[in-house]
């Protein structure tokens, strides 16, 4: 329960984020917006009493039928949830104040930062906001090897054809480009960025001690691999070892403690899974 209401919570404050910087950034300063969300701006700019949240939901319904089918209950509850949660809001915000134009590049960039870190937080909580989120997120079943974010502008894309020809202006289809590319950078930096950790790669003339300083200092495992000197022909212990970024101070201490003269080797990686970083689950964003 108490997993859930923390996860619930972050949802909410991504669904704020991206509600605010919808009404804020894009709808004063006719930005496209890609998505149903899209369309709704599309419908609201020629039906100004249409409320662009209610579109969305009932365009989000169809989707939301295959989410059930192909990803189950817990992400439908959720994305249910978010989506009504993030339209609702976009419509309270459009009630309650009048946002004014803007330079139209900083709206872009800014709003493209935004959405990118409001849905990067509620896709790592297991959810979508609907729309063409929820058709990224179906998407990433056949194509699991391309990040969400570069799925997600794919889709978009689409979107912001339609709303160049509805706003007859190319510079609200171009600046939609913009912030469009910005969120789905900002938005893999938040699902795959944080997760960023380093691998290590270590020779040393007291390997074993290494490992055991290694093991007791970080609970850390380490992987020997058998290598050779190119120059001297010797036999060496090519130690290798995957660790948290705040870990690296302790770790060259450790080796070069032992060895003053140890030769190390750390690469930037993420996406670390097993024991000690993060656990497999299936379907992952």
């Amino acid at each position: 329960m108490k997993k859930t209401l923390v996860s619930y919570f972050w949802i909410t404050i991504g669904c704020i984020v991206y509600a605010i910087a919808f009404d804020w950034l894009f709808v004063p300063n006719q930005i496209g917006f890609g998505g149903i969300t899209g369309i709704g701006q599309i419908l609201n700019y020629y039906i100004p009493a249409l409320p662009i949240g209610i579109v969305v939901i009932v365009l989000n319904i169809p989707l939301f039928l295959l989410g059930w089918k192909f990803l189950g209950a817990h992400l439908l509850v959720s994305s249910l949830y978010a989506m009504a949660a993030s339209s609702v809001l976009m419509d309270i915000f459009a009630e309650m104040f009048t946002f004014q134009p803007m330079d139209a590049m900083l709206a872009s960039i800014f709003g493209g930062v935004l959405i990118g870190a409001a849905l990067g937080v509620v896709f790592a909580q297991g959810a979508t906001t609907g729309g063409t989120d929820l058709a990224a997120r179906l998407l990433k079943i056949p194509f699991a090897w391309l990040p969400t974010g570069k799925l997600l502008m794919l889709v978009d894309m689409t979107v912001l054809v339609a709303i160049v020809a509805a706003f007859r202006s190319l510079e609200s289809g171009l600046y939609g480009l913009v912030a469009l590319y910005i969120q789905g950078m900002v938005m893999d930096m938040v699902l795959y960025g944080l997760d960023q950790s380093k691998v290590a790669y270590i020779i040393s003339r007291a390997p074993r001690e290494t490992i055991r300083a290694i093991d007791d200092k970080l609970d850390r495992g380490v992987t020997i691999l058998h290598g050779e000197g190119a120059f001297s022909g010797q036999d060496k212990l090519v130690l290798m070892c995957a660790f948290r970024q705040k870990e690296i101070v302790t770790l060259k201490a450790l080796v070069f403690e032992l060895d003053p003269e140890a030769f190390i080797i750390v690469c930037s990686t993420h996406e670390v899974t097993g024991n000690g970083f993060r656990a497999y689950t299936k379907n992952e964003v």
